[in-house]
């Protein structure tokens, strides 16, 4: 999710505003990109793009190169970057996106993102899930080779209350269960956290790293990563 410093000098317009069970979710249009806003918060635009797909090279080179076929997860559709690299690459298998906001998944569905992501979604290997993310991760038995995960602005700036759970033990155990052996969980975030990568060691993931992107002005974006252990 790229920080405000990303939005050009054009006053924004509008496109449409709707009050979901999470608040309310606005995309607007400024100059020649989208953004999306929730509850006020700016979340992510279309001017950039690079740490959304760092997001998934990251985690599919943390893979085994022998690995047939691997299946991602995707959390959070946003502006349909991460989704759109993700179906761009070969390599992978099954393909999921999970996003609990009804608004966004219509406006990539019939509405302006579906320039960039009409193409991914169209995919065969792709299917979204209309849930929260949290949730389904708790209760599902499906399991992944790499969980790539975007629905805050980091694991120290959450977009809702309720999402800080996923940063904690429990969720981050949630997150090794829905894992396969040897499986990587890749978080975006907009700053380093030092006290996520300690929460994922403590946690008994292997391997903990972030790799950064430099952005014009401020902290770098970051990607952390993370290995379950065969």
């Amino acid at each position: 999710m790229p920080t405000a410093d990303r939005r050009t000098a054009h006053s924004p317009v509008t496109l449409d505003r709707r009050e979901g069970p999470y608040g309310e979710v606005v995309l607007r249009e400024r100059g020649a990109d989208f953004e999306i806003i929730a509850n006020g918060c700016f979340l992510m635009d279309t001017a950039d793009g690079r740490s959304e797909r760092l997001l998934i090279d990251a985690a599919l080179a943390a893979l085994p190169a022998e690995r047939t076929d691997p299946a991602v997860l995707v959390g959070g559709l946003g502006v349909g970057f991460s989704l759109a690299h993700a179906a761009a690459e070969p390599r992978w298998g099954r393909i999921a996106v999970v996003e609990r906001e009804q608004a966004i998944i219509d406006w990539h569905l019939d509405g302006p993102l579906a320039r960039i992501s009409a193409a991914a979604l169209a995919d065969p290997r792709t299917a979204i899930l209309a849930t929260d993310l949290v949730t389904y991760l708790r209760t599902t038995t499906d399991r992944y080779d790499a969980l790539c995960l975007d629905i805050d602005n980091g694991p120290d700036w959450t977009v809702t209350e309720d999402n800080g759970s996923l940063y904690s033990a429990s969720g981050l155990a949630d997150c090794q269960e829905r894992l396969n052996r040897g499986g990587v969980l890749a978080v975006w975030s907009a700053q380093p956290s030092t006290a996520f990568e300690e929460a994922l060691k403590n946690a008994g993931f292997i391997g903990v790293r972030t790799e950064e992107v430099r952005v014009a002005r401020g902290v770098p974006d970051v990607v952390h990563l993370a290995l379950r252990d065969d």
